[in-house]
């Protein structure tokens, strides 16, 4: 017989995850599509309850956002301007009322190649916190998400927080989503840019894509093109630059020659945007 509970606390949740496997139940966007005409026949632990994981707080060195934060609290939530690459994808991740209850942590868990959070969260350099009843490890985002639908989280373990250095949190950021229309829709690619601008010239740069790719994937090549550039320089850099880490498929979005082409465009753009105010529309 599936059984179902519902902790109030974080003890009582790591308490049961290390008796049993159970199947996590959080915003329950993607809990349910998934199962198709399947019946549920897991175990199912509904975290809502959990009130001490939901929020997004300034604390010492970092900041911390809880794993059941929803993407409207990260549109909502007064940010630097680091974070407006992530705050545009919050904005992006289906309609409002989805937005209302999916939650971060649950983005990163489904694992999409598409998950509209992952590319901004990667140009902040952000960790995954993961708990279990007997430890707290972290990991970075990068070495969280292994491929499509897989991640690193072990038995026992659930994530319960996003954590971002300050010392990443910092310059402007931009997030660019191509698709087939212009709302409710998966992504064809995206990508998000931050860059730190000091006297018109870029001194950091971090860029990251998804959807062109089985994991979303930070560019080395071109945020070393963009260091040391003035901005009126860094369009150009973009389409330059190498983009070895995009291996994108052909589907029924797009072709993977098209995903290329486009990436560029949209790296771009969100490098541009992120320059500063007007670059954007300029790059556009």
């Amino acid at each position: 017989m599936t059984r179902y509970a519902k902790p109030t606390t974080l003890s009582e949740a790591l308490a049961l995850l290390g008796e049993r496997p159970w199947r996590l139940l959080a915003g329950g966007t993607d809990f349910y599509p998934a199962l198709g005409n399947r019946p549920l026949k897991e175990d199912v632990l509904d975290i809502n309850g959990l009130v001490e994981l939901r929020g997004i707080a300034d604390i010492d060195d970092q900041w911390i956002i809880g794993a059941r934060t929803t993407w409207t609290d990260v549109a909502r939530h007064n940010l630097p301007t680091a974070f407006d690459a992530l705050r545009q994808a919050a904005r992006e991740v289906g309609s409002p009322q989805i937005q209302n209850v999916a939650t971060v942590a649950g983005n990163l868990c489904n694992a999409s190649p598409a998950a509209d959070g992952v590319p901004a969260l990667l140009a902040l350099d952000a960790d995954v916190e993961l708990r279990s009843a007997v430890a707290t490890r972290r990991l970075p985002l990068a070495a969280f998400i292994l491929g499509n639908r897989r991640t690193a989280l072990g038995a026992g373990e659930m994530v319960t927080a996003i954590r971002v250095p300050k010392s990443s949190a910092a310059g402007r950021s931009a997030f660019v989503k191509l698709g087939a229309r212009r709302y409710l829709v998966i992504s064809i690619g995206m990508a998000a840019a931050r860059l730190v601008v000091e006297a018109g010239v870029v001194r950091e740069a971090a860029v990251a894509v998804g959807a062109c790719s089985a994991v979303a994937r930070r560019l080395a090549g071109v945020e070393a093109a963009l260091r040391g550039l003035p901005v009126p320089d860094l369009r150009d850099a973009v389409l330059a630059a190498s983009m070895d880490e995009l291996s994108p498929i052909d589907d029924a979005r797009g072709s993977a020659a098209y995903r290329i082409e486009a990436a560029r465009e949209i790296v771009a753009r969100a490098v541009m945007a992120a320059a500063g105010p007007g670059e954007g529309r300029r790059a556009a």
